[in-house]
């Protein structure tokens, strides 16, 4: 027991840190997937491989706006799971990126339920201090940040733990009897996720025509690059 827990520790403060940045604190954008899956390979030894799925997974997280009190994804914590998984193995198999994607996406369908709860946690304890929160009472209002800002470290801690007890074995065994090519699991998965990408972007940009030539000009100097790495 003690050999399945200790390697889960780590990842889960990961995990509980970067669900914090989400939305409690201190938003400095370090739950964006390409971030934060890529802290998550390199505690599992391997940063380039977190970085591979944490680049597929930003470009679905862009479908996302995160506005109000709307309900969003949680990429920090399902990110961290979905760069660990893949990075465990030091020559990820076929299916291991598009087992980490899948397992990513359902941390953070379930991460975003998870928000929803702390923010009826967090109602409820203020109208417990409802009074002291009307007269500006200073104590009252520092008590509650403090116990928001725990509580929801504690859900983005369990939130990854339990994720990675679940996900880890379901993904070793699905690679076991894995029989699509490693080339075409890559692709198939990259290509879904820049048909995300692409509609967020088509929202965003559609309506402005400068914003569409801006678009399209990165699109090109992004294509340039690649194309000019590639053959150097």
């Amino acid at each position: 027991m003690t050999d399945i827990l200790l390697p889960l520790l780590p990842l889960a403060v990961l995990g509980a840190v970067l669900g914090l940045d989400t939305v409690s604190f201190p938003q400095a954008m370090l739950s964006r997937p390409l971030v934060s899956a890529t802290l998550g390979g390199a505690l599992v030894g391997s940063a380039g491989g977190g970085l591979l799925i944490g680049a597929a997974l930003e470009l679905i997280a862009l479908e996302t706006l995160p506005f109000g009190a709307s309900r969003y994804p949680e990429w920090g914590s399902a990110s961290v799971v979905g760069g660990a998984l893949f990075a465990a193995s030091a020559s990820p198999p076929p299916g291991a990126m598009s087992l980490a994607i899948v397992a990513a996406i359902a941390t953070a369908w379930v991460g975003s339920w998870s928000m929803v709860k702390l923010r009826q946690v967090i109602a409820r304890l203020a109208a417990g201090s409802q009074s002291a929160l009307d007269a500006g009472a200073r104590g009252a209002v520092i008590a509650l940040q403090l116990k928001g800002l725990t509580a929801d470290l504690v859900r983005g801690f369990l939130l990854t733990a339990v994720a990675l007890a679940v996900f880890g074995p379901v993904t070793r065994a699905s690679i076991a009897v894995w029989s699509i090519d490693a080339r075409a699991s890559r692709a198939i998965a990259v290509a879904i996720a820049a048909s995300v990408a692409g509609g967020a972007a088509w929202k965003l940009f559609h309506g402005s025509v400068p914003a569409r030539w801006a678009f399209l000009s990165g699109l090109a100097a992004g294509v340039t690059l690649i194309a000019f790495a590639r053959w150097s």
